[in-house]
């Protein structure tokens, strides 16, 4: 057996995704209601540098995944 520590294996020194598990593409801002990344930034995700994942993290905090308003649910359908 490794004198390693066991917690340590499997550090790296590498930005961790910001997903969340809640996947799901706005049909609209085309970016993911969980972690506010887009398609092709989820699926390059492995693939990118550290200086690329950390200029995604920066610009994180700023986007909008999904409109603010709400779609007007029962008072929009009355007033059809």
């Amino acid at each position: 057996m490794s004198d390693i520590p066991q917690n340590l294996v499997w550090r790296r020194d590498e930005i961790e995704s910001p997903c969340v598990q809640i996947c799901v593409i706005h049909p609209e801002t085309r970016l993911c209601t969980g972690c506010a990344r887009s398609i092709d930034e989820i699926g390059a995700w492995s693939r990118m540098s550290t200086e690329e994942r950390r200029a995604i993290m920066d610009e994180l905090p700023t986007r909008s995944p999904a409109p603010a308003g709400r779609r007007g649910g029962r008072a929009a359908r009355l007033k059809r």
